[in-house]
């Protein structure tokens, strides 16, 4: 094999493909509509005119031959690739169509069959013919690529090739073709076309084996193969290093530069830094347009390796000869926004690499760069940081997101690195840390070299940041391409991500400069306010910074700037004419004060004053206003309840009594939605006051207008119940109750006052609404639910168990739940959703009684068969026939099953016929490709084996229903479809064995009347592997054995086990897509991540929203 591998000549034919003779002639074209059909007749030679005219019609075709064609073609692949493999390519000859064949389309279909073939049944073929398809693959690509002009005009095609070359590789390599490497090396010297695209080989073999070889090979086979490119990687240097001597030809160097840049994150350090590989790249390649930005990038993936402090040196003059090499290449003046904007794209790209480069280096050698700046005495390199500091602001400057992120993680990275060396020991709150002599400060505050390096650079960035400020999450109003202002019309969630990144730097750079901060601050609002900079932009970016460092100054400079703060806000308020104008203004004031609640709760008449503007802005009209304003003023009241519910000096009446006293005008403007928001910050409020007796009278101040209407309505329904088929009164009755709901995430328990009132009404009511939708539905069927009347009816239904469901999740008093709420709720919920149609059913009903066996847990259990009687059977009737209808029942329901069968287990053993329904319930649930219902019914099933494993009934659970569910689980973790599952799928697997290995399985699992076997674990170990070798032919016996021995061997040892599942199934698969696999690694990684950064900011006054954190509120 190795004597055929990418030289100068061409091989015959091998023999292993079936020769030409044995291809029948085409049978005489059909113009019959069902002609392409005979393409999926395996007993007639391929018609490869048929095929060609097929896949043309494809792109060329008619909508109806277009259909077909896909059809047929889809269909073709299926059967090849369900057929024996060897057969299947005799026929199909995937070498005659790429030899013969003059259509580019039905060559990429053949390439595609191929494809699949290498990857998923490689080994299923005999020796000779992978050995034929190896050969005919290798003197494909040479002689396409040998040649210039072949390589250029046919390009796409030749990159599919190499692509199924490497494919062949990585199955063949090192076993089979030990001397791969040897051979590309030598017969790319022999011929710079050819050299070329065995670079790209090279470089397409390096990012499989390193760069994907995670996800996509067993672990064995990565560390072969990574193992084998270590040892041969001498032979791929001596070419790279030949062709960046002598070669002229530029595309050459290019791809070398691009495969050298693969190589690098692994091959040993001695060709990096024990060559002239570095010198090479800075002084022959990076001065050079044509090959600059592949140099940096090069260079880039060097500054970003971290090995220890051994090559120290190596570094600094690494970032010695780049800077300088940078720096001569570079004027000091250039403007890279400028740059940018007018360049070309080679320009744009290089401006990014100089950012990557810096940053990366930077950020990993940080300390090395410093020594150059602060060496004694001062070198000719000693501008050098200073140099890179200064490009790296300029670049951060340019008007591009991506570039700007490189820049910011960076400037995140230093600002934070600063912090913790400089201030790390001194309490925020009581000293200003400054990076620069201050006044009443003595030289104490330029004491630190570092301080004295970076305090110039740092003011820049500060400049930099303010001015570039992203839009918080709180904001709702934005200006459109139009340029008006509007109502944001959704989440932006790159910018809230941008934000958050941009407001820990800038707090951490006022930690470090609090003076500096707020001069560059003032400096930019007094611009606005005497209109040198006024500008929309110009106002938010800095309000928005000045919101962003709440909590980063201490209480005096907080008080200082804020008050000059908003009084200039204020006043340009009152100054600025236009809706937008004043809209904007009015954003960022809600914006500021709503972010600065210690500096509120200090200041009880700043308070009222802020809040009272908040009640100006609730009639402004213009679209996102009112909305900010309610938001605004609920952040307050959370953060500031105290203050409103106590009796201030100066005040006749708690400001809660005063505002109970004026609502009805406050909350004169605004539309449904924003009532509902008001009423929960008013809750927060009435929730402050510690005395119950005084908090009842305030919620019934408070509820006064919803519960005067309420009653009203209810008078008018005793009289009359059809007046509740109003369709305005159905909206009223829905806001009353989704006003009360508010109200109840703000108070919690205290809300059982009110809801007393409410309840037994409002179960009569659902029960009218349930009759009058039924007797709608008898006159007009199933259309009936989606008319006006009935959806209005529903919403009042709706609306009513999401309020009983937020009380009941609140409520401190599960007795009464049980004894007062659970007994009258059941007939009129459970018997309306029994009878009801399918349509007509409501998901919520599911959820409130999920919700209540939550809460109260086992003292549901007797509760329980009425409940599962009334909604389990009906529900699963109408999930049952497919994965997509019902989504919300579906999901709610297999929360309710969860539910029991955690709390009320013993409630699920009352009837066996309910038990076999419930395990196939639980099947259906793990079988959905829905991520949040797959994983419910796995945790339910892994629950229920713990529950069962405490019973009386488990022997006969594991002799009815042990096989069925592990074939069931196997079928799931083998299905790509359900890989977010592996983690669950591995731990139920691993529980199944150890009941096995274990002899906690006692009964028989095999059929006794028909076969004798020592013990259930022999048993399994043949089930298995002739079901593992039956389902997957690719799969020989002796490899089935291996891993279902591996299976038994490794349960007890659950890391052990999935690492071993995990190959498994890539053996399974060959090579396929596994990058689910690692999941659970990936999500436990970030979750480590995300809990060191937050433990970090914790440590930092300010970095953290001052409305994400819980707090005492001591007032």
């Amino acid at each position: 094999a190795s004597s055929v591998v990418l030289c100068g000549r061409l091989h015959p034919r091998a023999s292993a493909w079936a020769p030409v003779s044995a291809t029948a002639p085409s049978p005489r074209r059909s113009r019959r509509p069902g002609a392409m059909e005979a393409l999926l007749n395996f007993g007639q030679p391929l018609d490869s005119d048929l095929l060609d005219r097929c896949v043309r019609a494809v792109y060329e075709g008619t909508p109806a031959e277009r259909d077909q064609a896909q059809r047929v073609l889809t269909q073709l692949q299926e059967r090849i690739n369900s057929e024996d493999a060897s057969a299947a390519l005799n026929w199909f000859r995937v070498d005659l169509i790429l030899e013969q064949g003059t259509n580019a389309h039905t060559k990429f279909y053949a390439l595609q069959i191929l494809d699949a073939c290498i990857k998923y049944r490689w080994r299923t073929l005999p020796r000779e013919q992978c050995d034929g398809i190896k050969n005919f693959i290798v003197n494909l690509v040479i002689k396409l690529s040998s040649e210039e002009g072949t390589l250029r005009s046919q390009k796409l095609f030749i990159n599919k090739l190499n692509l199924i070359l490497v494919q062949v590789v990585k199955q063949e390599w090192p076993h089979n073709w030990p001397t791969f490497i040897s051979d590309v090396v030598n017969a790319s010297k022999a011929n710079e076309t050819l050299c070329e695209n065995n670079m790209a080989i090279l470089k397409l073999l390096s990012e499989e084996v390193f760069d994907f070889s995670r996800d996509e090979m067993t672990s064995a086979k990565a560390k072969r193969l990574k193992e084998s490119f270590n040892a041969d990687f001498s032979l791929i240097y001596q070419l790279c290093d030949f062709i960046m001597d002598h070669s002229q030809k530029p595309s050459l160097l290019l791809m070398t530069l691009q495969t050298l840049l693969r190589f690098l994150n692994w091959i040993p350090l001695g060709y990096i830094f024990e060559t002239k590989m570095v010198e090479k790249l800075v002084y022959k390649y990076l001065p050079v347009p044509m090959f600059r930005n592949d140099a940096l990038a090069c260079l880039t993936e060097i500054a970003g390796l971290d090995i220890g402090p051994a090559y120290n040196t190596h570094f600094e003059q690494l970032f010695t000869i780049v800077t300088a090499q940078l720096t001569s290449t570079l004027p000091a003046e250039t403007d890279f926004d400028q740059v940018f904007e007018s360049g070309s794209e080679e320009d744009a790209r290089l401006i990014q690499n100089l950012a990557l480069f810096y940053t990366t280096f930077l950020r990993s050698h940080l300390a090395i760069a410093e020594k150059t700046a602060t060496a004694q005495p001062p070198s000719q390199h000693a501008r050098l940081l200073e140099m890179a500091l200064t490009t790296l602001i300029g670049i951060s400057k340019v008007d591009d997101m991506e570039i700007f992120k490189i820049c910011l993680e960076f400037w995140n990275h230093l600002a934070s690195d600063l912090y913790s060396s400089e201030c790390g020991l001194t309490p925020a709150a009581t000293s200003t840390l400054l990076l620069g002599p201050a006044p009443g400060l003595g030289g104490a505050a330029a004491s630190s070299t570092r301080r004295q390096l970076y305090a110039p650079v740092l003011s820049k960035v500060r400049l930099v940041m303010i001015s570039r400020m992203a839009k918080p999450e709180e904001v709702l109003i934005v200006e459109d391409e139009n340029g008006e202002i509007i109502r944001e019309p959704m989440k932006d969630s790159d910018a809230i991500t941008l934000y958050k990144t941009m407001r820990e730097t800038l707090v951490y750079l006022t930690h470090l400069n609090v003076d500096d901060t707020e001069n560059i601050m003032l400096e930019k609002l007094a611009m606005q306010v005497d209109g040198s900079e006024w500008s929309w932009n110009n106002l938010n970016t800095l309000c928005w910074a000045i919101g962003s460092i709440s909590g980063a100054m201490n209480e005096e400079d907080e008080k200082r700037f804020l008050v000059t703060v908003i009084k200039d806000l204020l006043g340009l308020c009152e100054m600025k004419r236009g809706k937008d104008n004043k809209a904007v203004i009015a954003s960022n004031i809600m914006y500021v004060v709503g972010q600065y609640p210690r500096f509120l709760r200090a200041h009880w008449k700043f308070l009222k004053t802020v809040v009272n503007k908040l009640f100006e802005f609730m009639h402004e009209l213009h679209p996102g206003v009112q909305d900010m304003a309610c938001d605004t003023f609920v952040k307050i009241a959370q953060k500031c309840r105290r203050k409103f519910s106590m009796l201030q000096v100066g005040e006749s009446m708690p400001f809660v009594e005063e505002l109970c006293l004026n609502l009805p005008s406050i909350i004169s403007d605004l539309d449904p939605a924003q009532v509902h928001t008001f009423y929960e910050a008013v809750g927060y409020m009435v929730q402050s006051q510690s005395e119950p007796a005084a908090r009842d009278a305030l919620l019934a101040r408070l509820m006064a207008m919803p519960n005067g209407m309420w009653q009203d309505y209810m008078a008018q329904a005793g009289r009359d119940i059809g007046v509740l088929k109003d369709a305005q009164v159905m909206k009223n009755i829905v806001n009353i109750i989704k006003t009360n709901e508010r109200v109840v995430i703000a108070l919690g328990h205290p809300f059982m006052a009110q809801l007393g009132r409410l309840y037994i009404d409002l179960l009569h009511v659902y029960k009218a609404y349930s009759e009058m939708i039924n007797a709608a539905v008898a006159s007009g069927g199933q259309y009936a639910t989606s008319t006006s009347a009935v959806r209005g009816m529903r919403a009042v239904k709706r609306e009513t168990l999401r309020l009983l469901e937020s009380y009941i999740e609140r409520s401190e008093d599960n007795d009464v739940i049980l004894q007062r709420f659970v007994p009258p709720l059941l007939d009129p919920v459970l018997g309306d959703y029994v009878r009801n149609i399918p349509e007509a059913r409501d998901p919520e009903v599911l959820s409130l009684f999920t919700c209540l066996i939550n809460k109260l847990q086992g003292q549901m259990t007797s509760e329980v068969p009425r409940v599962f009687d009334a909604v389990f059977k009906s529900t699963l009737d109408m999930i049952k026939h497919n994965f997509e209808d019902f989504p919300e029942h579906r999901y709610n329901l297999f929360g309710l099953l969860r539910a029991i069968n955690q709390y009320c287990f013993p409630a699920l053993l009352s009837s066996s016929d309910n038990f076999g329904l419930i395990i196939e319930t639980i099947k259906w649930a793990f079988k959905h490709t829905e991520r949040n219902i797959a994983e419910t019914g796995l945790n339910t099933l892994l629950e229920l084996f713990n529950n069962v494993a405490m019973s009386q009934v488990s022997g006969e659970f594991h002799r009815t229903y042990y096989l069925g569910l592990l074939q069931d689980i196997f079928s799931v973790l083998t299905d790509t479809l359900h890989s977010p599952g592996f983690k669950l799928q591995s731990q139920i697997l691993a529980h199944m064995f150890v009941l096995v290995e274990s002899k906690a399985v006692t009964a028989p699992l095999w059929d006794t009347a028909t076969a004798t076997y020592a013990d259930n674990s022999t048993f399994l170990r043949e089930l298995l592997t002739g079901m593992f070798c039956t389902s997957f032919p690719n799969l020989r016996p002796p490899t089935a054995k291996r891993l279902v021995d591996g299976l038994f061997e490794h349960c007890r040892d659950q890391a052990t086990f999935k690492q071993h599942l995990r190959d498994f199934l890539v053996q399974l698969r060959e090579f396929g897509d596994g990058e689910e696999l690692y999941l659970e690694e990936k999500e436990a990684e970030m979750a480590r991540k995300a809990a060191e950064v937050q433990k970090r900011q914790e440590a930092v006054p300010g970095i953290i929203n001052p409305h994400a954190t819980q707090d005492e509120m001591n007032d």
